[in-house]
């Protein structure tokens, strides 16, 4: 099964030799999620100073700098993960440095059906 892990916390709690500290473990263990073929993707976010919103109504399309909900915390990096079940994501997610001041929400993704072929 197949999860996003959203990594989502205050964007100034972490000094910035935490910030290293995190990301070096958090390096460690998406190499180790990689070597078990558990790891699709992952990628730290800049931060939401460099964030464009884009939403179209009535066929206009409008655009606001930042993300589109205000709140405390900002996502800050996601993972995608191809695990057996919930109870392993929750697992990993636990694990990851982040859980310790923000939050890390586990989303399973929707399967997309497979395109019709093309007609040639």
């Amino acid at each position: 099964m197949k999860y996003m892990l959203l990594i989502y916390g205050e964007e100034d709690s972490w000094t910035e030799d935490e910030r290293q500290a995190c990301m070096i473990e958090s390096m460690a263990i998406s190499r180790e999620l990689q070597s078990q073929s558990k790891l699709l993707a992952s990628a730290p976010l800049h931060s939401v100073d460099t964030a464009t919103s884009v939403r179209v109504r009535e066929g206009r399309r409008q655009i606001t700098d930042g993300p589109f909900a205000e709140t405390t915390e900002q996502l800050g990096g996601y993972y995608v993960l191809d695990v057996e079940d919930l109870d392993e994501a929750i697992a990993i997610a636990a694990r990851l440095p982040p859980a310790k001041k923000g939050t890390v929400e586990i989303r399973p993704l929707f399967p997309l059906p497979e395109p019709p072929p093309s007609a040639s």
